[in-house]
């Protein structure tokens, strides 16, 4: 599939954001800005083409810290490792079915602070001053618990782990209660596994779940194409 064959694809779901800005400025493929590129490989000029090198991405809700959040997320692979650099992707659907009762309740109406100052792989972010405060990192406010725009349904949404915040609470009692959150958010029984092929085209829901990255070799070349959807405002539940 060719870059114009992956966006036409992804319009079908669509417009489409431009590739972010990342920890090495904005990396997209020339002439199609639609098209971010996540890779370990350097250049002829020793920089790097895209972003996230070789080590793990944490979990994370792509872009999260907008005030518009891309809906939707398409990874091709066009070179992929031997072993490594799995992607695996977690059901908050069946997150926040799972949470206790009182738990459950007690998230109805907060909101958390989604953190822009860090990206999945861990990189500060070009142009951002990093903070590991979460009460003044960047970053934008959404509902710990929302209905999905088109299915209905309850949804946990948390984007990042590090430097989240949960509004209105004490930073002890925030980090506690985002601590249990995730507990139930990242078990693996609630969540699938990818091990990619050169080819291989990944389409997810951005606003049901989470994904994470295993690490690789860092020799190992690694190279995939991203688009994503534009989104609108999280709502709330």
């Amino acid at each position: 599939m060719s870059d114009a064959d992956l966006i036409a694809f992804s319009r079908r779901f669509g417009d489409l954001d431009f590739a972010p800005v990342q920890e090495n400025g904005q990396r997209f493929v020339a002439g199609h800005p639609e098209i971010y590129i996540v890779s370990n490989v350097l250049g002829p000029d020793g920089q790097p083409i895209g972003s996230l090198g070789a080590g793990e991405a944490v979990w994370h809700t792509d872009m999260s810290y907008l005030k518009k959040p891309p809906k939707a997320s398409m990874l091709f692979a066009l070179e992929v490792p031997e072993t490594g650099g799995d992607t695996h992707f977690s059901d908050m659907y069946m997150a926040c079915e799972r949470l206790p009762a009182a738990l459950r309740e007690r998230l109805a109406g907060l909101r958390v602070k989604h953190d822009g100052t860090y990206n999945s792989g861990g990189y500060v972010r070009a142009g951002v001053t990093p903070t590991d405060d979460p009460r003044t990192a960047p970053g934008q406010l959404h509902p710990l618990v929302c209905r999905h725009p088109e299915t209905g349904r309850r949804m946990l949404y948390l984007g990042r782990r590090r430097n989240a915040y949960i509004e209105g609470l004490t930073l002890e009692e925030s980090e506690a209660l985002l601590d249990e959150i995730w507990d139930f958010a990242t078990r693996p029984e609630i969540a699938w596994r990818h091990h990619w092929r050169v080819g291989d085209l990944v389409l997810w829901d951005n606003r049901c779940t989470m994904h994470r990255r295993d690490p690789f070799d860092a020799t190992a070349r690694r190279v995939m194409h991203r688009t994503q959807v534009k989104g609108e405002v999280p709502p709330a539940a």
